[in-house]
């Protein structure tokens, strides 16, 4: 067994290499920190051990409480290699620099930092980031401000989804929402883990809540949604014009569940998105419109070659940006196919094949293990499924 003192040693060894890895917070003389000189100590060294284990998985971080976890992880998301620039070609041309300390009162405190890199005798701002602090048992934890930011905010629990809103919540469609996710977590065989829901006005906003002050890479974007998953919850917070939950979109909502279920590095694009026209269409476009456009515009040609244009991601949409793409509209009806005579684990097992490959051989592999269809009678098979389909 090994020594009292030679496992302390080894602590601190661990502690300073785990230091090491992110650089500290360079605090301008002009901060104005805590009276106590021993908690403005405690809290800096706490803040820079919070960052130097940001790298690593978020629920791994001593500094963030299980309670915090959730809304944490998704600004943690946000700080993961924030010191680097690709323009620059420096892992560490940014650096974080402390801006801001607003003690609240004896327990609780909020803390502004920024990432800033010297290019040319010119500051360059790449983000900044607002955290809470809590004092609890003589230790400091950090947390989003994002329950802080919506402390005034109404809340709505339907079925496993707790929806937060300013003024008025659609629950119809909230209602459709929950029911689709029951749908799409049955059918890939997934746990039914609860899902938080916040409605932000614009991406400004969803940033703002979650503690981002500003990021290089997010100028000029207005809408986005940011997600995490801890805990066996899945936090949404959305910053799409939808704050009242007027509307949602079936065909992403398939992509995120599936993401949930499936690891997403084994997931076929082609099939994935297969299934997103099957079950939730695109672009506003149902299913069975999509069919219908698809059959007047490509298949209405009987020398169309379906493998050549399945490899070719032929596009029958409207327009490039509100594309409709042939290799995933034959996906649809595959997966229909297999749904139908073999079940959906069959499906998962197209669905998780591995990642799109120019050759497509491990897309072919599964799939003519499962139907039967290979690249020999591709042709074929793709026209009787067109024929047979919409009826």
């Amino acid at each position: 067994m090994k020594s009292k003192q030679s496992l302390l040693i080894e602590l601190l060894f661990i502690t300073t290499l785990s230091f090491a890895q992110t650089n500290p917070l360079i605090v301008p003389s002009n901060i104005v920190l805590p009276k106590d000189t021993l908690i403005a100590n405690h809290l800096l060294k706490s803040l820079n051990g919070f960052l130097s284990q940001k790298e690593s998985p978020n629920k791994e971080n001593v500094f963030v409480l299980k309670d915090d976890l959730l809304e944490t992880s998704i600004l943690l998301d946000e700080m993961k290699g924030i010191e680097k620039s690709v323009k620059f070609k420096d892992d560490n041309f940014y650096k974080g620099y402390l801006t801001n300390v607003v003690q609240i009162d004896k327990s609780n405190f909020i803390i502004q930092f920024s990432y800033i890199g010297i290019n040319e005798n010119t500051p360059v701002l790449n983000a900044s980031f607002e955290i809470l602090a809590k004092y609890i048992d003589d230790k400091f934890y950090f947390l989003s401000p994002l329950q802080r930011n919506t402390l005034s905010w109404q809340t709505k629990k339907i079925g496993n989804t707790t929806f937060h809103f300013k003024k008025e919540l659609n629950t119809k469609v909230a209602t459709e929402y929950v029911k689709d996710v029951a749908l799409f977590d049955k059918k890939l065989n997934a746990q039914q883990d609860n899902i938080s829901w916040y409605g932000c006005n614009d991406m400004p906003e969803l940033l703002k809540s979650i503690g981002v002050l500003y990021k290089l890479e997010y100028n000029g974007r207005s809408v986005s949604t940011f997600n995490a998953n801890e805990n066996n919850t899945t936090l949404l917070v959305n910053g799409t014009y939808n704050t009242n939950f007027n509307s949602f979109d079936p065909h992403d909502l398939w992509h995120e569940r599936a993401r949930n279920a499936i690891p997403k590095n084994t997931i076929n694009k082609p099939v994935d998105e297969g299934c997103a026209y099957l079950y939730g269409g695109s672009w506003g476009i149902s299913w069975a419109q999509i069919l219908k456009t698809f059959k007047e515009k490509v298949a209405s040609n009987p020398k169309s070659d379906w493998l050549s244009l399945y490899d070719g991601f032929y596009n029958f949409g409207e327009s490039k940006e509100k594309h409709l793409i042939v290799s995933y509209l034959i996906n649809a009806l595959i997966v229909e196919k297999i749904e139908k005579e073999k079940g959906f684990p069959a499906v998962i097992e197209l669905l998780s094949c591995g990642k799109y490959e120019k050759n497509n051989d491990n897309y072919f592999k599964v799939l003519e293990k499962l139907t039967g269809i290979n690249r020999s009678n591709f042709n074929e098979s793709v026209w009787a499924l067109i024929k047979k389909s919409g009826k």
